[in-house]
């Protein structure tokens, strides 16, 4: 490839060379006519210094470094103004020298093999892209997707020419779609530009299959709006825009993509950004260790990389999820980083010291857990081994091993639990809390569902919608907060980087989100149309399951940080004590449920260490529930 390009780069270049010395010689024989004094050495010398002034600057300025084929305005423009200094360099060159009758002559004869050379150099551009530009026989107009961009700025813009000018594009503008009344009417680039308005009845004629929506910035109600208007077209709806939004500075840089809108987008509020540069500052050169590689962890993981940590310890009992986001960052950052995995589980003691003795962590992030809540509610013993002993254990080595801060992932579901997942999370934040006079900085972060982690309702959904549906959902009624996984790791990175001493972290995530709207959004997404193409059932709440969580903000109950999406919540700290006797409590409930699978002792246990559990139908039947609902309704 690179000998085929340097062959091209020639074949320009002496192409270049014959325009050349065809504009001069004209330029020379139009003097000649206009009886200016000619003669052999004076054209050799005013071409010689000509010829090395322009093609020298044009070598300066990388002009033949371009491929052409994809070559812009700019491209252009760099060779125009090359030859523009060229040109007056040689008019200084020859007065200075005396070569030239006068400054007038000097100056016109410059204008004139610049601009002449230039206008058939670029006309020989054109021809070689129209005729010598690669081709896909696949590709031709005909073949192409057919599109609508919507938006006629700079990144629209900037959209249309990658297609216009890639020969490998599967697609071909149609129009643009904008809402400035400067640009409705005309055209750029060749293609029109359409109202809004315009637009819905030219959908109906023009030759659009997919709709492209290339704006510089598009807020979660803009894109919900779009959504909603351009879906009646029948039309596929993509956005061109970053492949993701996280604090990867590689990322933030990465070309633009297009992609399909996903059920983020349509989230009914902005993505909350909380990472900065003195957070991924506090973790650089540190060792840092996350257990647990499920959806919150990896990404943690991914974080963490990003932010050239001296060592980053992966642990994880299930080793699918340990060796799939081992290979991902092998893959991205190979040998630079300091990486190790260990395949454990927190419940195991004695695996776990070696662990800690070994790499010695200075940062722990502790998001290993059974996070099921209806298979914990038939597996409460499990849920109590993994979930409350395996962060007792994870905290009590901290604390030996002198780890400077330890961070647990919590949930909503610990606020007011009406399930043993909840509860057993609550009791988890009731250990770190009890820390606060520890030398170890214990501090605990709850947010709320994750679209799309592990478990989550979103795959469940795509799993349905691609099986044909129905899409089955619990109750119509419930709603629950919503946040992506690049939101939650974030949070907890800032959150482990400012706390300072048992505290309980939550975010604001916005107004909470209607499960139905959600599994509706979903399917249209997916290309069909809800009730008619899939349908959605209503299946009932599943054991220990509410119809609304908790509100996580409660202004008045919360002490602000510097950051306003992140509360500290006021919760008074048990003692050591306090909470080794509820542990005591469940344990002995436990030994006494060991060899039987009814664990209605323990759920009872459960209750009376976590005094907030309660049934969940006393909760969901409850006054408080209808008017919250209603609240939601309205809003």
């Amino acid at each position: 490839m690179a000998g085929l390009h340097n062959k091209r780069r020639a074949l320009l270049l002496l192409v270049d060379i014959l325009c050349f010395f065809v504009c001069f010689t004209v330029a020379e024989f139009i003097a000649y006519i206009f009886k200016i004094p000619f003669s052999l050495s004076h054209y050799l010398i005013c071409a010689a210094v000509f010829f090395v002034l322009i093609f020298g600057l044009r070598f300066v300025t990388r002009v033949y470094d371009h491929v052409w084929r994809y070559a812009n305005s700019r491209t252009y423009l760099t060779m125009v103004a090359a030859d523009a200094v060229a040109g007056l360099t040689a008019v200084g060159i020859l007065q200075l020298f005396g070569v030239n009758p006068s400054f007038w002559f000097s100056l016109c004869q410059a204008f004139g093999v610049a601009a002449s050379c230039d206008i058939l150099t670029l006309v020989a551009r054109f021809v070689y892209q129209t005729f010598f530009g690669e081709k896909h026989p696949l590709n031709t107009e005909n073949n192409k997707i057919g599109v609508a961009i919507v938006g006629a700025g700079q990144t629209g813009v900037f959209l249309a020419q990658e297609l216009l000018s890639g020969a490998h594009s599967h697609y071909r503008p149609i129009c643009f779609v904008d809402v400035d009344n400067d640009k409705i009417g005309n055209r750029i680039l060749g293609l029109r530009v359409y109202s809004e308005e315009e637009i819905r009845q030219k959908l109906k004629v023009l030759p659009v299959q997919e709709i492209f929506i290339a704006l510089s910035h598009v807020s979660a109600a803009e894109a919900r709006r779009l959504h909603d208007f351009y879906s009646a077209s029948g039309c596929k709806i993509k956005l061109y825009d970053f492949p993701m939004n996280d604090m990867n500075e590689s990322v933030k840089n990465a070309k633009k993509v297009i992609r399909e809108i996903r059920i983020e987008d349509l989230l009914f509020r902005e993505s909350v950004a909380v990472a900065d540069d003195k957070t991924r500052a506090f973790y650089a050169g540190r060792t840092v260790m996350v257990t647990g590689c499920g959806s919150i962890g990896s990404e943690l993981c991914r974080q963490i990389a990003a932010c050239d940590p001296m060592q980053l310890i992966l642990v994880d009992i299930y080793e699918n999820n340990a060796y799939d986001i081992q290979q991902e960052l092998i893959r991205l950052y190979g040998t630079s980083l300091n990486l190790a995995v260990e395949i454990a589980s927190v419940r195991d003691r004695v695996r776990m010291e070696a662990i800690f003795a070994a790499y010695r962590p200075e940062i722990v992030f502790h998001a290993a857990a059974h996070k099921h809540v209806p298979l914990m509610e038939h597996s409460c013993c499990e849920a109590i081994k993994n979930n409350v002993y395996g962060t007792l254990n994870t905290v009590e080595l901290a604390e030996k091993y002198h780890v400077h801060k330890f961070i647990l992932i919590s949930t909503d579901k610990a606020v007011n639990p009406t399930n043993v997942m909840g509860a057993t999370k609550r009791l988890c934040e009731m250990i770190v809390q009890s820390r606060y006079d520890s030398k170890t900085t214990f501090a605990a972060v709850r947010f709320g569902n994750v679209l799309g982690s592990n478990g989550s309702v979103i795959p469940l959904f795509r799993s349905q919608i691609a099986a044909g549906g129905p899409v089955t959902i619990t109750d119509k009624r419930i709603i629950r907060y919503f946040m992506t996984i690049p939101e939650a790791s974030q949070l907890v990175m800032q959150t482990g980087a400012m706390a300072q001493s048992g505290e309980l972290f939550v975010l604001n995530m916005g107004n909470p989100v209607k499960i139905l709207d959600l599994a509706e959004n979903l399917i249209l997404l997916s290309g069909y149309k809800p009730y008619e193409e899939i349908d959605i059932k209503e299946v009932g709440l599943r054991p220990g399951e509410k119809l609304y969580e908790e509100l996580l903000i409660r202004n008045e109950e919360m002490t602000k940080t510097s950051n306003d999406r992140i509360f500290i919540e006021k919760d008074k700290p048990l003692s050591r004590d306090e909470v080794a006797k509820k542990l005591k409590i469940l344990a002995e409930a436990m030994a006494e449920s060991a060899d039987t699978l009814c664990q209605d002792a323990v759920v009872t246990a459960l209750k009376q260490v976590v005094p907030t559990f309660i049934d969940p139908e006393t909760v969901n039947t409850s006054e408080e529930t209808r008017r919250e609902l209603q609240k939601q309704q309205n809003e």
